[in-house]
């Protein structure tokens, strides 16, 4: 598949879902135009200027009615909300995790009144930035997300757990153990069982090596905030884009590469 086709296709896709949607009598993208310009900007990764100039320069025939380029941007933000449209319904297993975002090197910490995100630990070393959670379901789908500063313990985000007490049953690492009690549908697992649980480690290999998600170069809340809704639509849209199909033992693997920008 081209990349044109590809646009033309996350368009149509998109379209299925929200073209019920109205366009305000001011604006010049409909919405199911604005959220396709959002889920190829989370997909492509990298800074806001590289994506437009990208964008204007190869496929403005795509998107004639194009805005300016912050315009284009805070229109993300005020429309981010769509992207909930995209998550999927709860499945009885599912499991959860965290993932370090690195938004300025650590030596930079501090230098800045306005500095977003907090110095803490991902993959046994440090950052500062913040911390992603992910509630998927049984087939590697994102549920639900909740995010924090970099210094948040993995305990912080039982209140995303306890949201789905009556729908699903979570596997966590032990991280996710809180002293005060846990949530009646967390199940912690030791390390080296449950094999399952790596399936959310896949996805986050994924969103690094796909969609530059370890580094994000953000300096308003409101924008990383928009960025990881959007990724995480973008992430059901495309790993369900051939379906499921299970191999000989049963396995659904999972894989964005090929729609790499």
């Amino acid at each position: 598949m081209t990349t044109e086709l590809f646009i033309i296709a996350i368009f149509c896709q998109v379209d299925n879902v929200i073209g019920q949607l109205p366009r305000h009598s001011q604006a010049k993208l409909y919405p199911s135009e604005l959220v396709a310009l959002a889920l190829l900007y989370a997909l492509k990764g990298g800074g806001k200027r590289a994506f437009y100039r990208w964008l204007s320069r190869d496929w403005l025939p795509l998107f004639p009615a194009l805005p300016e380029r912050t315009r284009l941007f805070r229109l993300f933000v005020t429309h981010q909300g769509l992207m909930r449209y995209f998550l999927a319904d709860p499945t009885v297993l599912g499991v959860i995790d965290s993932y370090g975002i690195e938004l300025i090197h650590p030596i930079r910490e501090g230098r800045t009144r306005g500095q977003l995100g907090r110095k803490g630990k991902s993959n046994h070393r440090w950052i500062v930035g913040c911390k992603l959670c992910l509630l998927l379901d049984q087939f590697g789908r994102v549920v639900d997300f909740d995010w924090d500063t970099a210094n948040a313990h993995d305990t912080w985000f039982q209140p995303l757990i306890r949201r789905y007490e009556d729908q699903m049953i979570v596997f966590s690492d032990e991280g996710f153990h809180a002293q005060e009690g846990d949530p009646e549908n967390l199940k912690l697992c030791r390390r080296g069982s449950w094999n399952d649980r790596m399936m959310i480690e896949t996805v986050f290999s994924m969103l690094t090596l796909i969609c530059a998600f370890k580094h994000m170069r953000h300096r308003a809340w409101q924008y990383f905030e928009a960025h990881m809704g959007y990724a995480m639509a973008m992430f059901n849209l495309l790993i369900q884009w051939h379906g499921f199909e299970p191999d000989e033992e049963g396995f659904i693997p999972l894989s964005i590469a090929e729609f790499s920008l």
